[in-house]
């Protein structure tokens, strides 16, 4: 499997594609990261150094690599966080190249706005660019709950209101849709859960709750199961192994008390994940 990955990249610490790439290669994924920023740090740190790249850089870098035949055999583009109207064009051609190339292969998204807590945190232009063009543009897209609410205009908040969204979502463009954080009141508040819902049913995924928040986390599982399923075509399958490696990734650095994720020290638990959550038909 070959996947184009068009993120971020930063030096120190593991977000975009410095959390994205290690892992799918540990899998057996031949990856082609293209970078959209060269930061020296995430920007969670409030002072980070390097150049934000435009669409144009990233234009040139992909013809690069078609030019040397290296969109031949890609099976799936892969995006996160996108920082404007230029970068996104880039990306959305990229994923035109490669379907002229490829038409089986697959746009994978991560619609990266905000999260419940401190609301959408990227400018109007990146919501709209997100909302109406991306989403509709994408095979597969990865939102939390709250950025799913976000671009289909509802307020997920319960297993049917959240499946009901999904099917807006799904409406728009994307066949299959992972939402990685699931709250709903009737759960216990030590446990999270993460949906995946494609055409041939919808499946519910639960772990106990580990009180951190991690840079990258969602950059990593994006990354997993976009592979898994691109690979074996089974949502629930590749629900079940990314939440098995993406639970002992988080439980490890938590346990070190470290800021950064323990990426490579978590590299057995990506190639050889212990299976201990299963996945629900919730329909």
């Amino acid at each position: 499997m070959r996947i184009l990955s068009i993120q971020s990249s930063v030096s120190y610490g593991h977000v975009g594609n410095s959390a994205a790439v290690f892992p799918l290669q540990r899998i057996g994924v031949e990856v082609m990261p293209v970078s959209t920023v060269m930061f020296s740090n995430h920007t969670g740190y409030g002072a980070w150094r390097g150049p934000m790249l435009t669409g144009d850089d990233v234009r040139e870098v992909v013809t690069g690599i078609e030019e040397r035949g290296g969109l031949e055999g890609v099976d799936a583009v892969l995006s996160g966080y996108q920082g404007g109207d230029s970068l996104g064009d880039a990306i959305l051609d990229a994923v035109d190249r490669v379907r002229r190339i490829n038409p089986r292969a697959i746009y994978a998204c991560d619609p990266v706005l905000g999260n419940a807590q401190s609301g959408c945190h990227v400018s109007p232009e990146v919501q709209n660019l997100i909302r109406d063009r991306v989403v509709p543009h994408a095979d597969l897209i990865t939102p939390n709950q709250f950025e799913l609410g976000f671009v289909t205009g509802t307020q997920p908040d319960t297993l049917e209101s959240t499946l009901a969204s999904v099917d807006r979502a799904r409406a728009l463009g994307p066949r299959t849709v992972l939402v990685t954080s699931v709250n709903r009141p009737e759960r216990p508040d030590d446990v999270i859960e993460m949906l995946a819902v494609t055409e041939g049913g919808a499946w519910l995924i639960e772990t106990p709750r580990i009180p951190v928040k991690i840079n990258g986390s969602g950059d990593v599982t994006a990354a997993l199961f976009t592979a898994h399923f691109a690979s074996s075509g089974d949502a629930a399958a590749a629900l079940e192994r990314t939440t098995a490696s993406v639970y002992s990734l988080l439980e490890r650095t938590h346990a070190a008390g470290s800021r950064e994720l323990l990426l490579v020290e978590s590299q057995e638990d990506y190639a050889h994940p212990n299976l201990r959550f299963s996945a629900q038909q919730v329909r």
